[in-house]
């Protein structure tokens, strides 16, 4: 699952490493539009509904943050 939320990642914002261990909201990598953008390919790429509550700058500063977001949201097919 990193892999591929990093590989999203790279997709939205090809010119920053996100591998780097800084909060990728404050050092702004990723803005309201990108989050948006973001929501969108997790909920297709791994089939869940992020709900509009978790969209907060916690849940996205980070691969890991991210990660556990995606794990805790619920299954499309449930």
């Amino acid at each position: 699952m990193k892999e591929k939320v990093l590989s999203m990642l790279k997709e939205l914002q090809p010119a920053f490493g996100f591998e780097e261990n800084v909060d990728f909201i404050e050092a702004g990598y990723l803005d309201s539009f990108d989050i948006i953008q973001l929501i969108s390919m997790l909920e297709s790429g791994f089939g869940v509904l992020i709900s509009a509550l978790e969209i907060v700058p916690e849940n996205f500063s980070s691969v890991e943050t991210i990660c556990r977001l995606v794990e805790k949201s619920p299954r499309r097919d449930a």
